[in-house]
């Protein structure tokens, strides 16, 4: 009787199971006929040149706040089977058009399926407002690319990785650490985010300055509240001006990459107003990676010798265990050196295809 008993509780269960499979294939078929309809450019615009080794074309997924994404999917010419697949996000403030979609392109050439994306209320993605950002949202963003690839037939599920650069290099460690279908993760020229957000460049901001900044962002809430009228912290300077004003080297090499022909793209953050200035609130009281040890899988940490964010990229790694963790810094690199190799091709590209062909196999 017992037994029995036991058996008609299993195939309840098992039905149960089924039936909401079932519920979850149709609710999700309702969710795709559902997502936002997106404008994408189709010409080519990007910063770098298109290769002739890949094939291209935009493709939209969403994430399970309801936001679709915009992506440039790139394939290597002529593949076939399944293959292992990168989500490509970065730098913070940039979109598909500029460093990301170069990193998912000359990865695609290298035998992987890429997505180069832009994150949620950003470049061609929807999401309002625009010009935000969420360290919760953006961490979902990345897992939500893993959804999209894991689905695709042409994609071994078992074999997905991430690159993330700048401030999407902490955000996807973040994703990693949360998402074990993610194998392995590279951070590339890494900020940590809500480390800079809350403690300034080189951690010599204070507790009082924090809570200043809180007080003026707070109080400009209630004034936007009530007018309407959203401000922007604006993007990066035009070079001469932040040559004029004797910006650190840091600051002007961001103004040589988003402001010149090297980089600016219409639909950048940083290369245009930049992101809105009640945004900067949402790192204050956050931090990337609380439980470190969670991230089991692969990691790759590259910097450039230079960089003024290396110390944030040396700091992460030290919270990293495991045989499979390694830091890369790349002799003589500066922080944009890495964004699209620079004067002297600095991104190590041979190195990033070993890692990667390592722990995605």
């Amino acid at each position: 009787m017992r037994k029995s008993l036991i058996m008609l509780a299993l195939l309840v269960m098992e039905t149960s199971f089924a039936g909401a499979q079932s519920n979850d294939n149709m609710n999700n078929v309702a969710q795709k006929a559902a997502e936002e309809q997106l404008t994408l450019t189709q010409e080519w615009d990007k910063v770098f040149p298109k290769s002739n080794q890949v094939d291209h074309k935009k493709v939209t997924f969403h994430n399970h706040f309801g936001i679709t994404l915009a992506a440039d999917m790139y394939l290597p010419r002529g593949a076939k089977g399944k293959l292992p697949a990168l989500a490509v996000a970065g730098p913070f403030g940039a979109v598909k058009e500029q460093s990301s979609g170069l990193y998912a392109q000359a990865m695609a050439e290298r035998g992987f399926l890429t997505i180069a994306f832009d994150p949620s209320f950003t470049g061609e993605s929807g999401g309002q407002p625009r010009d935000m950002f969420s360290l919760d949202i953006n961490t979902e963003d990345f897992m939500a690319a893993v959804d999209y690839l894991g689905n695709l037939e042409n994609v071994d599920p078992e074999r997905i990785g991430v690159i993330g650069i700048c401030g999407w290099g902490g955000i996807c460690l973040n994703a990693a650490a949360a998402d074990p279908r993610i194998k392995a993760a590279v951070a590339v020229t890494m900020y940590d985010m809500p480390r800079v957000g809350a403690n300034g460049y080189f951690d010599k901001g204070t507790a009082d300055d924090r809570y200043e900044m809180k007080r003026q962002i707070t109080a400009l809430r209630t004034r936007e509240y009530k007018t309407g009228s959203v401000a922007t912290a604006g993007g990066c300077l035009e070079p001469e001006m932040a040559r004029a004003q004797n910006m650190p080297d840091f600051v002007q090499q961001y103004s040589a990459y988003y402001k010149t022909k090297r980089g600016y793209h219409k639909n950048s953050v940083n290369s245009n107003a930049g992101w809105k200035t009640q945004a900067q609130l949402g790192w204050t009281n956050n931090e990337i990676l609380t439980h470190p040890e969670d991230l089991r899988n692969a990691v790759l940490i590259v910097h450039g010798e230079k960089a003024h964010s290396r110390y944030m990229g040396e700091d992460t790694f030290k919270k990293l265990t495991g045989s499979n963790k390694e830091l890369l810094i790349v002799p003589d690199a500066t922080h944009t050196d890495l964004y699209d190799g620079g004067d002297h091709g600095y991104i190590p590209f041979d190195k990033i295809e070993d890692f990667l062909k390592t722990h995605l196999k």
